[in-house]
């Protein structure tokens, strides 16, 4: 499962996600990707499931580039304890997502091949995607 190695702090605060993903909005490895329509935090068991996905369907041809990395810790509080007493213990670590971020990018295969596959990935992620092809694509 997808974590950091080492944090600086334990814990973080919740943040908020407004406006359009300034970085990380245009492909840059390869010719196909995931592009994310919404805010969300993506744990790393779904970035892992997704990946898993587009892999299976490319059968291990061409290549994947994961574009996203949770490194942000969220707590949660053990169920039926009483409000106060400070914050909760860490839960697992999240990636912050904002609309226009890619998520996945492929390459190596051909264009029927990846758009099923990104579409099977995108599947496993629980928000709303679209999937994006390089402007100078030629088959």
């Amino acid at each position: 499962m997808l974590q950091p190695k080492k944090t600086k702090f334990r814990r973080q605060q919740k943040g908020r996600m407004k406006g359009l993903a300034q970085r990380g909005n245009q492909l840059v490895f390869g010719s196909f990707g995931i592009k994310t329509l919404e805010n969300c935090w993506l744990t790393g068991r779904q970035i892992e499931a997704a990946r898993q996905a587009v892999v299976r369907e490319m059968n291990r041809e061409g290549q994947i580039w994961i574009r996203v990395f949770p490194d942000k810790p969220y707590t949660k509080k053990p169920a039926e304890v009483r409000m106060g007493k400070g914050k909760g213990d860490p839960e697992g670590f999240v990636a912050p997502i904002t609309p226009g971020r890619i998520i996945i990018e492929a390459e190596g295969v051909s264009l029927a091949v990846a758009k099923e596959a990104l579409r099977l990935g995108a599947q496993k992620l629980p928000i709303a995607t679209k999937i994006v092809v390089r402007r100078d694509y030629v088959e």
